[in-house]
């Protein structure tokens, strides 16, 4: 299991390291949020540590940067408590926050916890193919390819990425704007009627199951991970 750590303290990121490696876990470290998008890029990590409060570029916008591109759990550090930070976390897709100071026990234990947690929710590998499977339901991100109740269905490319960006963040409230920015792009020119469309059209792809697909109001919508 690989973790990156993300936090401009660099006596922090030692702290954290030293705890992981004792528990048997791989560590990089990122001095700042760029950074750390860059290490995403090109390596694959179980759990992202993030710092909130950092130069440049802080944990918030860096989480938000990541989840462009990248589905990996973050655990989310903070010198401040404010409910409004754990709440816009969240909603980012954090997975757990944790408040400085911290006993790195107890922050390994929630390490832990989250891996194991997305270790059940991220799709399975079977016969070397990525693949997610609810009752009825079938997702084949290898083989880009979606089965309902044992029949192929048709999509289109981007029913497919919406549908792939939500399953592989099943159970998360999903803003419109996370998921226009995730699928279309940041330099999207179109409207949420579009990510409306979309929705409808899944929906009837999946026919029974369309209710898998919660819309929350005034939000955007959530996957339903069963």
């Amino acid at each position: 299991m690989r973790l990156l750590i993300v936090d401009d303290e660099a006596k922090i990121r030692q702290l954290i390291a030293k705890y992981a490696v004792f528990e048997g876990y791989e560590v990089a470290e990122a001095g700042d949020g760029l950074e750390a998008i860059e290490l995403c890029r090109d390596q694959h990590f179980d759990l992202i540590i993030l710092d909130i409060m950092m130069p440049q570029l802080d944990g918030f916008s860096t989480c938000r940067e990541l989840r462009k591109f990248c589905a990996t759990p973050v655990l989310m550090l903070s010198a401040r408590g404010e409910e409004f930070d754990r709440i816009h976390g969240f909603e980012l897709g954090v997975d757990d926050y944790v408040t400085k100071p911290f006993s790195p026990k107890e922050l390994m234990m929630r390490v832990a916890a989250i891996i194991k947690r997305a270790a059940g929710a991220v799709p399975g590998m079977e016969d070397g193919k990525e693949i997610y499977t609810t009752t009825g339901l079938v997702v084949d991100f290898t083989a880009r390819m979606v089965k309902v109740d044992g029949e192929v269905v048709d999509m289109s490319p981007k029913e497919y990425d919406l549908l792939f960006y939500m399953v592989r963040n099943r159970g998360i409230a999903l803003t419109r704007e996370k998921l226009i920015t995730a699928v279309w792009g940041y330099d999207f020119y179109g409207d949420e009627r579009t990510l409306d469309t979309h929705i409808k059209l899944l929906r009837k792809r999946l026919r029974e199951h369309a209710g898998l697909i919660t819309t929350l109001r005034g939000v955007g919508y959530r996957f339903e991970d069963q």
